[in-house]
């Protein structure tokens, strides 16, 4: 089964980072993510830009409403994503928890089994 993982965090924090914070951090999820990449159960992974950089389009009574930014302020925003293939959601939950332990500072994850009804042809 696919499940996404998404990755919430204070993204003035994450985008605060100098380049050899990235770096590191990156260095360490890299390592968590190999053995699912190599074990082609690794899918797609991605890291949204800033909220401030975001566009929200609402339904409206007669037209859908375009504005600037994110729905709701929150202090943790959705950062990224994962979308892994586990037999179970232990499996799912096992693998989150090793890229909690070597992301920085308070990310927490949810997790979501990931049904794909339209797979598409963008590959960037």
């Amino acid at each position: 089964m696919l499940y996404a993982i998404l990755c919430y965090a204070h993204e003035e924090t994450v985008f605060a980072w100098t380049e050899e914070e990235e770096a590191a951090v990156m260095e360490k999820l890299y390592a968590v993510q190999e053995p699912l990449a190599k074990a082609g159960k690794l899918g797609p992974v991605g890291r949204l830009m800033p909220t401030t950089a975001a566009t929200t389009v609402r339904k409206g009574k007669d037209e859908a409403l375009v504005i600037d930014g994110p729905f709701a302020e929150t202090k943790e925003a959705l950062l990224g994503f994962y979308v892994v293939d586990f037999d179970t959601l232990d499996g799912a939950v096992a693998f989150t928890k090793q890229l909690s332990s070597v992301n920085p500072g308070s990310t927490s994850y949810e997790i979501r089994p990931f049904y794909v009804f339209r797979p598409g042809d963008a590959a960037s």
